[in-house]
């Protein structure tokens, strides 16, 4: 009698092309999400990081975030944020030109996004234990630490 080897005991090392696939896997989903808002992938680059500042941030601290992000330029980040500011999702805090903030309609918009990359990613990663969700994100970020320093 033979046994079956468990999934575990028979996948792949992490490689590139298992992170390509991942992050195929994961893209639909975003676009999906951005085409009913008109949005791009750099706005929405934006919304994330002015979310993650708390709501506001200096606007040259951002464009170098996305920019850094996204492997863009500054002028890409920019336009980006003029975009959504010209939408009306973002704006300048008061009399500070320097800093930009979410408006009623940006953080709206943010969270409903925000929701549905949710919603959709729970799916996915629903049964995973907890800590290999950790182990994996631990290994990630390291692997782009890495990368970055190289290519910085």
């Amino acid at each position: 009698m033979t046994t079956s080897a468990s999934p575990s005991s028979t996948a792949p090392s992490l490689n590139p092309q298992i992170l390509g696939q991942a992050e195929n896997a994961h893209a639909p989903i975003l676009r999906r999400l951005l085409a009913v808002t008109g949005l791009g992938m750099t706005q929405w680059v934006a919304l994330k990081f002015t979310a993650a500042l708390g709501g506001s941030a200096d606007r040259d601290r951002l464009a170098g975030m996305i920019a850094d992000a996204l492997r863009t330029d500054l002028a890409a980040a920019g336009a980006a944020l003029r975009e959504l500011t010209d939408a009306g999702l973002l704006a300048e805090s008061g009399d500070d030109v320097t800093r930009l903030g979410f408006t009623d309609a940006g953080r709206a918009e943010h969270d409903r996004i925000a929701s549905g990359i949710k919603e959709a990613i729970g799916y996915a990663y629903a049964g995973i234990p907890a800590e290999d969700l950790l182990t994996a994100g631990r290994v990630l970020t390291l692997i782009t630490e890495r990368l970055n320093a190289r290519h910085a």
